[in-house]
């Protein structure tokens, strides 16, 4: 008898101590969401950095491409020559300009003295003269259009891609030949809560958080405060500027930040 109610006690425990272990929560990506909350700092919003600017790097005319000087991942500088278009043409053009301008003041000099001698008139002495001057306009006109066949990187960044290779035409009005990125400084795009505004200002510090790719943390200043909200989210747009001297920061990776700090 003793036996009989000793294992009909077992039954009706057992379902319990599993019904327990199904309510136990499981680790899961809920859960690890909820301790990465935990693990911010107060008042620390999500933020995106993004490059500082973008550009699409083409040419001004129409032209085969003779050379492209650099490739994906590389840094330029402002000014730097990044591409090159066949330019036999235009080259030829201005070095017919500069013959012609040389003739033409090697024309007025050998005349000068007969103008002091009275041999031309005020009149042939002016016409030379004009002749040179615009013989010199047509000069600086074909060294202009020569120098639109060289194509140069507009800021300082990295080539983000390369889409053109020598041998291809590029048409002036859709052609792109590199696609570069300006990383310093970065922005750091945020989107805070509607009832922040008025309490953030352009000028105002933020701290920004890179774990886990960089440790500590990192000094930005505010930019721009979006005057329009977006009402379906309650939410606004703020803009930090990151320095990034040393470009060791990459654009496209997600952040914290708290601002006001």
């Amino acid at each position: 008898m003793r036996a009989l109610i000793a294992g009909l006690v077992a039954l009706l425990i057992a379902p319990g101590a599993g019904a327990q272990a199904a309510l136990a929560p499981l680790p899961g990506p809920a859960t690890e969401a909820r301790a990465a909350e935990g693990n911010k700092a107060d008042g620390e919003l999500e933020c995106l950095i993004e490059p500082h600017m973008v550009v699409n790097v083409g040419s001004a005319v129409d032209g085969v491409l003779e050379q492209v000087t650099v490739n994906r991942g590389d840094r330029v500088r402002k000014g730097q020559v990044v591409a090159r278009l066949q330019s036999g043409v235009e080259a030829a053009a201005v070095k017919l300009s500069e013959a012609r301008v040389e003739f033409g003041r090697r024309k007025v000099e050998r005349n000068e003295s007969l103008f002091e001698k009275q041999l031309i008139s005020a009149q042939e002495r002016d016409e030379l003269v004009t002749e040179v001057s615009l013989r010199e306009e047509e000069l600086k006109k074909d060294q202009e259009t020569l120098k639109l066949r060289t194509i140069v990187s507009p800021i300082d960044g990295v080539v983000v891609e390369r889409r053109l290779a020598p041998g291809e035409f590029i048409r002036s009005e859709k052609s792109v030949v590199l696609k570069l990125a300006q990383i310093n400084p970065l922005n750091v795009e945020v989107i805070a809560p509607a009832k922040l505004f008025g309490s953030v200002r352009v000028g105002m510090p933020g701290k920004v958080n890179l774990a886990p790719f960089f440790p500590g943390s990192y000094q930005a200043r505010v930019v721009v405060v979006d005057k329009v909200i977006d009402a379906a989210s309650g939410t606004m747009g703020v803009r930090l500027q990151l320095p990034n001297p040393d470009n060791k920061i990459p654009a496209g990776i997600k952040c914290g930040v708290v601002l006001g700090k």
